[in-house]
């Protein structure tokens, strides 16, 4: 993903020297030369948990982290975007991102980020995936997806894994009934767990 701002100075800490620092960057540097991988059952609890709070597609948050990690928690680029959701450095602290390479942490950021393109964009799937990759200033210059091969590249990706060419949302209706008998409807789940509980 690029970035929209100026970047801050981005700088490995080697605890190991010599070829063993090589060997490790390699691996961080280019996660799909290791093959395919496949989520762990914790990075689907993760994203299926941030997928509800943020009414953000699963399968748009598993397409855009196996095109932008293929699901390595360690995976660094050549630009300086980190994690699994390819987070730059400045973008993370926009969304509150501390440990780039928690997976838990740049899941819910880059899912936060996501959540934002969608109410910028709506439900155009390609202009979110574009400002994701290439940044909004990028598609205010040339008035829709810009024509980098990597960026077009990317969204022929991304829509390849998701299996569609448009943006399904679906947002979950929970209803109770409050103290004074009248039926609530919300899509808040933590208000109706928060109710079932004290019932």
């Amino acid at each position: 993903m690029r970035n929209r701002k100026k970047i801050p100075s981005f700088r490995f800490q080697p605890v190991v020297w010599g070829i063993g620092f090589f060997l490790i960057l390699s691996v961080s540097v280019y996660p799909e030369a290791r093959g395919s991988r496949k989520p762990t059952p914790s990075q689907n609890s993760l994203i299926e948990r941030a997928a509800r709070k943020h009414n953000v597609p699963e399968k748009l948050i598993h397409s855009i982290i196996k095109a932008e990690s293929n699901y390595n928690p360690r995976a660094v680029s050549s630009k300086g975007a980190v994690g699994l959701m390819q987070l730059m450095p400045v973008t993370a602290e926009a969304y509150g991102v501390d440990n780039l390479f928690s997976p838990k942490e740049n899941i819910e950021g880059g899912v936060k980020y996501l959540k934002d393109l969608m109410e910028i964009y709506g439900k155009d799937l390609e202009l979110i995936l574009a400002a994701y990759n290439a940044g909004q200033e990028a598609i205010k210059k040339y008035g829709g997806v810009p024509p980098y091969p990597e960026t077009v590249n990317y969204i022929r990706k991304v829509k390849s894994s998701m299996g569609q060419s448009q943006l399904k949302t679906s947002t979950k209706i929970y209803k109770f009934y409050n103290e004074s008998g009248t039926l609530v409807l919300t899509n808040d789940r933590n208000l109706y767990l928060m109710k079932k509980k004290r019932n």
